[in-house]
C-alpha cells in the first residue's frame, strides 16, 4: 500500500488546481468573449456578460472569407500530415532495419535541420519559388497552397524521420525474420507487421505534424496570397486600423478550434502511448 504524506497530496492538489486555472480560463474568456454584442466588448472586462447574443457567431462568415481560408489550413494541414507521415515511414524503416554507405551521414543531417531556425530557410525557399515562376514559367509554388505544403514539410519531414525510426528500433527484429520465413516480402512485412505495432509512434507523428502546420504564421504570412491564406494570418482580417472585432475574432477562434479538439481527443489514446513509448526508448 502506497503511503503519500499530507504534505504531497496537498502540493499536488494546489499544482493541479493551478494548471486547470490556467488552462480553463483563456478558454472561458474566449467563449464568453464570442458572446458579448461588440459594445461590451469594448467596454471594462465583466467575468459574466450581462448580453449573451450569438451574432458575433453569424458575422464572423460574412465580415471575411472565414471559409475560404478554413478550407485552405485543412488543405494544408492533412495533405502536409499524410505526405509528411507515409515519406516519414519509410525513410525511418530504411535508416533502422538496413545499413548501407550514407546512413550515418542521412541521420545526422536531418537531425542538423532540426537544430537551424525556421527563417533560415524561408529565404531560400522564397527564392526558389520566385525564380521557378519568373525564370521557368512555373507557377505552381510560388504563394500556392502545393508551395506551402511542400514549404511545411521542409520542417515536419525530418523530426518525423527522427521519431519514427526510433520507434522502429524499439520493435524486435525478430518480427522482421519471422515475417521472412513465413514468405513475406519487404513490403509485406512494413504494412502488415511493423506499422501496427508501431501505430502509436504514427499517430503521435501525424499529430505533431497537422499541429505544426495548422498553426504556423511565419511561412504562411510570405507563401500565401489573398486566395490562398490560411487561418493563421487570414483572421488578421477581423482588425482594422480603427477597431478590432475581437468578439467574431473569439467566435472564429472557437469554431475553427471544435474540430481539431475533437481528433485530438479520439486519438489521445494513441498519442499518450506513443510519447510514452518514446520517451523510454
Amino acid at each position: 500500500m502506497n503511503y503519500e504524506p499530507i504534505s504531497f497530496r496537498v502540493f499536488r492538489w494546489v499544482v493541479l488546481t493551478f494548471l486547470g486555472i490556467f488552462v480553463i480560463v483563456p478558454v472561458y474568456v474566449m467563449v464568453t468573449t464570442a458572446l458579448k454584442p461588440i459594445e461590451d466588448v469594448q467596454g471594462s472586462f465583466e467575468w459574466w456578460p450581462s448580453n449573451l447574443t450569438i451574432q458575433p457567431f453569424i458575422d464572423m462568415w460574412s465580415s471575411i472569407p472565414l471559409a475560404l481560408y478554413f478550407t485552405n489550413s485543412v488543405i494544408v494541414a492533412v495533405t502536409a500530415t499524410v505526405f509528411s507521415v507515409i515519406i516519414a515511414i519509410f525513410a525511418a524503416y530504411a535508416i533502422s532495419r538496413y545499413r548501407f554507405r550514407a546512413r550515418s551521414s542521412l541521420y545526422g543531417s536531418t537531425l542538423a535541420t532540426q537544430m537551424l531556425p525556421g527563417l533560415l530557410f524561408m529565404l531560400p525557399l522564397f527564392f526558389i519559388f520566385v525564380n521557378l515562376d519568373r525564370v521557368l514559367g512555373i507557377n505552381f509554388f510560388f504563394q500556392t497552397l502545393p508551395g506551402l505544403i511542400i514549404t511545411y514539410l521542409t520542417f515536419t519531414l525530418p523530426f518525423s524521420i527522427w521519431m519514427l525510426s526510433g520507434f522502429f528500433d524499439g520493435i524486435p527484429r525478430d518480427l522482421d525474420e519471422a515475417a521472412k520465413v513465413d514468405g513475406a516480402n519487404v513490403v509485406t512485412t512494413l504494412f502488415r507487421i511493423i506499422i501496427p505495432v508501431a501505430r502509436p509512434g504514427i499517430v503521435a507523428v501525424a499529430v505533431y505534424s497537422f499541429m505544426t502546420a495548422w498553426g504556423e504564421i511565419l511561412f504562411a504570412s510570405q507563401m500565401t496570397n489573398a486566395q490562398t491564406k490560411v487561418l493563421s494570418i487570414g483572421m488578421q482580417g477581423y482588425s482594422s486600423e480603427v477597431s478590432v472585432a475581437w468578439n467574431q475574432i473569439m467566435a472564429a477562434s472557437f469554431t475553427v478550434s471544435v474540430p481539431v479538439v475533437v481528433v485530438f481527443l479520439l486519438l489521445q489514446r494513441y498519442i499518450i502511448a506513443g510519447l510514452t513509448s518514446g520517451s523510454v526508448k
